[in-house]
């Protein structure tokens, strides 16, 4: 394996920008969510970087626990590299960059391409990512927000706080036409972000509600919140569940393709949380294996929403396991090291 890195994911900090290189490993590939937990994972590396504040213990003013909670999780698939396109070898050059976004906020930008695929130099440009994104690669947008319990031991009413060593000052200020604030800020107040259905598309049968009880083993992370990428997964369980009722198959879902998928999170829950999840589904009237299933995840008990999703899918096409059949082509090589 030839790489100018000094080792397999070491970050390669550049004021707020950084670059890696990345052999898949077990731990960030599946059907399911892995893969999202190790961008999430990238983007506290570069806040901790860029902003010279150690985020795995940042403290309030009073020297309670901050947290930089995901606000807004945003992933768009390429046509070499897409969520649950990966396995294990595959490489990888993931470039990420940090962006001011007020005192309370941030927002991280990553680009996931083959190894091999020839790239512009300097910093991951906003312009390459919101209008003209490489074809082949996956991007992902992450809007983290510093909050802290205002209750011990309670993930209700979760208060917006600013670390005083968080150092923000000196990061790029993302363009405000890139500025997802007002987007999701209508998808909290109208529970989806499509609530007049996608342009494009018409919508397939009736929406569905399905119960989840909060699952300890698998959604809460070590601070006892529920993990971020646990939202991943509560919204692929509905979907599997969606696409078995229509007669799919799992080995349908699991060769799936999202294209591209926004969660917005609007609250957190206590162990014993039930909730309910309303689905929504349209199918393209230009392609016809294509659809959005549009999700919202409330407490049961109160109806209070906790979060939305929006996936959009190629459902029909015959993927096969890896990146497929134009991998070296694309300069996506296996490792050595495996």
């Amino acid at each position: 394996m030839t790489t100018l890195h000094p080792a397999h994911g070491a970050l390669i900090p550049d004021g707020a920008r950084a670059s890696r290189h990345v052999v898949v490993a077990p731990g960030m590939c599946s059907g399911g969510s892995l893969v999202f937990g190790r961008i999430g994972d990238w983007t506290w590396e570069v806040v901790s970087e860029s902003c010279r504040i150690n985020v795995h213990a940042a403290r309030t003013a009073d020297g309670d626990p901050a947290y930089l909670s995901f606000y807004y999780f945003h992933v768009r698939g390429g046509d070499v590299v897409h969520p649950h396109g990966l396995t294990f070898g595959d490489e990888l050059r993931v470039d990420s960059r940090a962006f001011q976004f007020g005192s309370q906020s941030v927002i991280t930008l990553h680009r996931l391409a083959p190894a091999g695929l020839e790239l512009p130099d300097g910093p991951l440009d906003p312009a390459e990512v919101y209008e003209h994104p490489h074809p082949d690669c996956l991007y992902a947008e992450n809007f983290n927000r510093w909050i802290a319990r205002t209750t011990a031991g309670s993930n209700r009413d979760l208060a917006r706080v600013t670390p005083p060593d968080f150092g923000y000052q000196e990061l790029p200020l993302l363009p405000n036409a890139y500025s997802p604030r007002s987007f999701v800020g209508r998808a909290r107040a109208t529970g989806s972000f499509h609530p007049e259905g996608p342009p494009g598309f018409e919508e397939a049968g009736k929406p569905r509600t399905y119960d989840y009880g909060l699952d300890v083993v698998r959604d809460l992370n070590g601070a006892g919140l529920m993990y971020f990428a646990s939202y991943f997964a509560v919204f692929d369980t509905m979907l599997l569940r969606l696409w078995r009722s229509l007669g799919r198959t799992d080995e349908q879902f699991l060769r799936r393709k999202v294209i591209d998928q926004k969660v917005g999170y609007f609250g957190n829950a206590d162990p014993g949380t039930a909730f309910e999840v309303t689905v929504r589904r349209w199918r393209s009237t230009g392609s016809p294996d294509v659809e959005i299933a549009d999700m919202a995840l409330r407490e049961a008990a109160t109806g209070q929403l906790i979060a939305v999703t929006a996936i959009e899918i190629e459902t029909g096409t015959e993927f096969g396991t890896g990146f497929g059949t134009g991998a070296e082509a694309a300069g996506i090589r296996p490792s050595d090291g495996g």
